[in-house]
């Protein structure tokens, strides 16, 4: 670097009253301004060049900072961490590194870039930027560590591997498969070789994504490296192979780990367990808990048994487990009991779930909103509203908040039980908690007031949403007409419609649909018919999924309603491959 006049002058006075250790001297122009973020820059670059190790540039850095109103600028700070970690001094660098990475800065890639080219050090940016990777990845700043990582590839920079491998981890934790494999193929582009941390990463991608076939071509890429799966690897594929359902697949990869000497471990054997236990073959289920050598059952593997058998049918049996649970010395925590209440309320066995919320409660088992929702859904399903608020009341004094289940049950059960205004202020206590509505709980709500022939009070309720404060849009006109129109109450779905224009809200291929296929239903041919060309004008498509939610198995019906879906293709209104998709429905 190149200085000139008396700036250089200044820098190698500077440099010269540090080497010799006369801070008096340096005191003089403690007050002054001409300690700027370049100048200190130059310093430091400068005294690194001589052969004095950290003796002098980490003490003139530290002095700094006993200046009034004076911060280390990011350009400071980041040479000072490259000195430190050239001199193996890597612990004080890692910390120094820790302080300024949430700087909102410093992730930018035009900073990095130009931090990164200040140093032409290899092994130091790989060792600095690596920590930076690292640091962003646990702290669950994933982008950020994505931008260094890409940084790095751009200036050919190779990360270390635990930086990759904790990078690849923290996107398996947000969900993100797709850029796993990103980030897998531009770290082998820079030269890194992969080793089983990061393969183990990979195939838990496969799992998460259930990508069966691109599992068996990593097994069959480590095979021809000649590389050997670990106890991680297999547990990863027995328990993907499980979720798929194939169950020679895993007691394939059962059978490699004992040819290789590999001990099946508790998490292999809760796999195979819960793969026969999600087909229900109970049978098999057991004689694999029967198997289990050099590992012990625990409360997975047992609630794994309790569940399986519940769904079943087979109540008794998974009561025997529980009891050979309980005498090996582990008690059932809420998700065991969660799987016996469930059948019990299925059951319609009450009294024999409370006994068993009492049980819970006096070994201080915390009953969690399965639990409450599963008592819930119970009293709703018999009618007795009563008992259900009740447990919602409890629910709600043991801390835990009602989920969109809580209130679905309740709007079920109160219009199973006629009490439609109640269940209507329920469903508006939904909306106020923050909760979306589902097709199926505006139905709830519709076929209550068809009962009782109040078209009226269907009519009033999107005027009850704008008198609430709450947003009205598409989504409610949609359920409602979408309703009417499969209830064959035309003249009201029709009111709705009219409403809804009325408010500028524009109908979508649901409503439009829906009105059509009714209008044709009730043998009003030209009013559906009518429907079709306002769709056609609006450009208003079709879809395969669409079609299925008015198909049906009734050969009457299907005879008209083929006459509709002609019409449908004859304006254009579906797709060429929806067309085809629905003719081989059709066959």
């Amino acid at each position: 670097m190149v200085f000139i006049g008396s700036h250089k002058q200044f820098i190698d006075s500077v440099c010269t009253i540090v080497i010799k250790g006369n801070w008096g001297n340096l005191l003089k122009v403690k007050s002054t301004s001409a300690f700027t973020s370049s100048t200190i820059h130059q310093v430091l670059l400068q005294l690194s060049l001589y052969d004095y190790g950290l003796s002098h540039s980490f003490p003139f850095f530290k002095w700094l900072d006993s200046i009034p109103n004076y911060s280390h600028s990011l350009q400071c700070s980041w040479v000072m961490i490259h000195i430190l970690t050239e001199h193996k001094h890597f612990k004080t660098a890692h910390h120094m590194l820790e302080k300024i990475a949430n700087r909102d800065f410093l992730p930018s890639p035009s900073v990095l870039s130009t931090l990164v080219r200040t140093h032409e050090n290899p092994e130091v940016n790989s060792q600095v930027l690596s920590w930076l990777v690292i640091h962003y990845a646990k702290s669950k700043m994933t982008h950020d560590a994505i931008q260094v990582f890409e940084q790095m590839r751009l200036h050919k920079v190779k990360p270390h591997l635990h930086a990759c491998t904790v990078l690849l981890n923290s996107l398996l934790k947000d969900g993100v498969t797709h850029m796993v494999w990103k980030i897998y193929r531009r770290m082998v582009q820079v030269g890194v070789v992969p080793n089983m941390y990061i393969y183990n990463c990979l195939f838990h991608a496969c799992s998460k994504a259930r990508d069966v076939e691109r599992a068996e071509q990593l097994l069959n890429e480590l095979d021809l490296k000649g590389m050997l799966p670990d106890i991680f690897t297999y547990n990863t594929l027995i328990s993907l192979y499980c979720k798929k359902g194939l169950h020679y697949e895993a007691l394939s990869i059962q059978s490699r780990m004992e040819r290789e000497g590999i001990n099946l471990d508790i998490v292999s054997y809760n796999s195979l367990i819960y793969g026969f236990c999600k087909e229900g073959r109970m049978r098999e289920a057991m004689r694999m808990f029967r198997e289990i050598k050099n590992a012990t059952p625990n409360h997975v593997t047992y609630t794994t048994l309790i569940d399986g058998y519940c769904k079943t049918n087979e109540l008794e049996e998974s009561l025997k487990i529980l009891g050979l649970m309980e005498c090996k010395g582990l008690y059932p925590g809420v998700v065991t009991y969660n799987s016996v209440l469930r059948k019990l309320c299925q059951d319609g066995r009450i009294k024999d779930a409370n006994k068993l919320l009492t049980e819970m409660s006096e070994r201080k088992v915390q009953a969690d909103n399965i639990t409450c929702n599963t008592l819930i859904n119970a009293y709703c399903k018999i009618g007795d509203m009563k008992s259900a608020l009740k447990f919602k009341n409890k629910m709600l004094e043991s801390g835990l908040k009602p989920d969109p289940f809580t209130y679905k049950a309740l709007i079920h059960g109160f219009c199973k039980t006629n009490e439609v205004e109640t269940a209507k202020e329920v469903m508006f206590s939904m909306l106020d908690a923050g909760f979306t509505l589902s097709y199926c709980t505006y139905t709830w709500i519709v076929d209550c007031y068809c009962k009782k022939d109040n078209m009226d009070a269907v009519l009033a309720l999107p005027n009850e949403f704008l008198s609430r404060g709450l947003c009205l849009d598409v989504s409610v006109y949609r359920a409602l007409i979408r309703r009417l129109c499969k209830l064959e109450r035309v003249e009201c779905a029709e009111k709705l419609f009219n409403q809804m224009e009325g408010k500028g809200i524009s109908g979508d291929s649901v409503i439009y649909t829906s009105l059509a296929y009714a209008y044709w239903k009730a043998g009003n041919a030209s009013a559906s018919l009518g429907v079709l060309e306002e769709m056609t004008r609006r450009r208003l498509m079709i879809t395969v999924k669409l079609y299925r939610c008015f198909s049906t198995s009734d050969a009457r019906e299907n005879e008209v309603s083929l006459i509709f879906w002609n019409h449908v293709v004859d304006r254009g209104l579906m797709s060429r491959n929806s067309m085809n998709k629905i003719q081989q429905m059709l066959i």
